[in-house]
């Protein structure tokens, strides 16, 4: 196919630049606009009570007569985990490889979202062709199976998203990667490589799978008592190796979480699990089987994967305590934000006796490629640009050193924040504005209807606590029928502090007084006064700001 002429291409990110997940990149070409992921991440220490965070949407929304598509490169949350919340406001059709779109179309089923139409097949082999591009993928070597990149084709040159990837070569357990067909873009021209830049800190290679399926049978080996797993939910490739050393070492396998079992199943009917008949029991029989011939596999909420140990460890878990003679393995790293949890539940662990495997015998790997295999990505790819995304800005920073040592000059490395936009035309790279971008909240079903007031509400409320003034007001005749009454709530606590109380309700009762005396019952001006007062006053005798509440009623 002969491509159209291309004026104009924009790039810009949503989410995943200056961040860990929340993958979402947007590719405009002439008036199309093309998606790559849309991912969810999740929430930090300070989002108080918030599920999940994915990408704010507006611009595709104002543009959706525009957007073409949301092309995924593989099926974990930090690319997918926004789609169900994306189609409840586009149209639009998705496209990803036969594992991606089943566990994307289970999260449609968990939401309630019955748009299974908008589910498009696609493998490496698959080419689309649009208005001024054609769009072709390439298999990668990830922590799941069925991930590959992303090439647009323009005849400016290919737009290239490497996807999460690493270069394995010793592990046979995953998919190879097309390396001939990476080197063929590369031979075309690639305009612009946007590239994972999760490792660009670490130096040398990514360990290999192999090593840690080895690791992982010789834990096995070892333990007389039951076996504790923590793992991700969507690591496939970890699974798998818990899989095999389970069957091998002739135990039973509970799976503790629906979710987890779910994509278990899913991967299993696919193709891309091997799981033996009966491995898995249910976890009703647990106090029926041997400890010897155990292996408990967990997660926690959204796949994270410490947060169900964290139980088991508190001994607050519904069906496991963890107890003396336990093994447990750490197959995953915290979650950013998790890590004093992830620390704190290690060292009860160990407190309870038990034997923990988790850094200093490896028993996890990361999906993402160190800095050779990013370099090496470079080189067979040959891009004019380069664009580090998925990752923290110093990330960022330490990928745009790698490239400049590969001989990239620094004004054809770009260091994006969310929102702001680069174009390109005849093939040279321009600032070009910026586009709305931020953080969407997902709390319970409500989706963005949580924001910085509402959040430093809880962060207030979290901190000093609340307190609550109730008055009951005879409107006509102008008098207090009942009150005040002040009920405290993470405060302090009520029987040692009844002077503070006390001396508290006498400064509302002469605010009443006087607005009585002044015929001023204006319930926004009352509550103002009441708040002011009672602000300064708590803050002079205890230093603190709980979060005042007044509630007027009137008869």
């Amino acid at each position: 196919m002969v491509l159209e002429k291309t004026e104009n291409i924009k790039i810009s990110a949503l989410g995943g630049i200056g961040e860990l997940g929340k993958n979402m990149y947007v590719v405009e070409i002439n008036e199309n606009i093309y998606v790559l992921d849309a991912g969810s991440k999740f929430p930090g220490g300070e989002m108080l009570g918030i599920d999940i965070v994915i990408p704010d949407i507006t611009y595709l929304v104002e543009n959706q007569q525009n957007v073409k598509g949301i092309f995924v490169t593989h099926g974990h949350e930090e690319q997918i985990g926004a789609i169900p919340f994306i189609l409840q406001k586009l149209d639009v059709p998705v496209y990803g490889t036969e594992l991606t779109l089943a566990l994307i179309k289970e999260k449609l089923k968990e939401y309630g979202i019955k748009k299974y139409e908008a589910l498009h097949p696609i493998t490496s082999s698959t080419v689309l062709s649009f208005e001024g591009v054609d769009i072709s993928f390439f298999r990668t070597q990830h922590s799941i199976q069925d991930s590959v990149g992303i090439c647009l084709q323009t005849n400016q040159g290919a737009i290239v998203y490497t996807g999460d990837f690493k270069f394995d070569q010793n592990s046979v357990s995953i998919q190879s990667a097309d390396i001939g067909k990476m080197a063929a873009i590369g031979e075309q021209g690639v305009l612009c490589l946007l590239s994972d830049s999760t490792n660009a800190d670490k130096p040398g290679y990514t360990v290999s799978e192999a090593v840690i399926g080895q690791n992982i049978t010789d834990a096995f080996y070892k333990s007389k008592g039951r076996i504790i797993v923590a793992a991700y939910s969507s690591n496939l490739h970890r699974i798998q190796q818990i899989i095999h050393a389970a069957y091998q070492h002739g135990r039973n396998l509970i799976v503790m979480e629906k979710s987890m079992l779910k994509i278990i199943d899913i991967a299993a009917k696919l193709g891309h699990l091997q799981l033996p008949e009966d491995l898995i029991v249910p976890v009703q029989k647990l106090k029926d089987l041997p400890e010897h011939e155990t292996v408990i596999l967990t997660t926690g909420h959204h796949g994270e994967p410490i947060l169900g140990l964290t139980r088991m460890a508190k001994q607050s878990h519904k069906f496991i305590q963890i107890k003396q003679d336990d093994t447990v393995l750490l197959a995953a790293t915290p979650v950013a934000g998790h890590e004093t949890t992830f620390s704190k539940t290690i060292d009860v662990i160990f407190r309870l006796g038990a034997s923990v495997v988790f850094a200093q015998r490896k028993v996890q790997a990361s999906g993402h490629g160190s800095q050779e295999e990013l370099k090496f990505m470079i080189n067979l790819t040959k891009p004019k640009y380069v664009m580090p995304v998925n990752g923290e800005y110093r990330k960022q920073k330490a990928y745009a050193k790698l490239a400049g040592q590969l001989g990239i000059s620094e004004d054809h490395i770009c260091l994006l924040e969310k929102g702001e936009r680069v174009e390109f035309k005849d093939a040279r790279m321009y600032p070009s504005g910026s586009i709305q971008a931020g953080n969407t909240l997902i709390d319970g079903l409500g989706v963005g209807d949580i924001g910085n007031i509402v959040l430093r509400d809880r962060r207030l409320l979290s901190q000093d606590g609340i307190l609550t003034v109730v008055v009951t007001i005879n409107k006509r005749q102008k008098t207090v029928v009942a009150g005040p009454e002040i009920i405290s709530r993470g405060f302090v606590y009520v029987r040692e502090s009844e002077k503070l109380l006390e001396e508290a309700t006498k400064i509302v009762q002469q605010i009443l007084e006087k607005c009585m005396e002044d015929k001023v019952i204006e319930w926004s001006s009352l509550k103002l006064k009441m708040r002011e007062s009672l602000n300064q006053f708590l803050y002079e005798k205890t230093r603190r700001k709980p979060m005042i509440l007044p509630i007027i009623m009137e008869i």
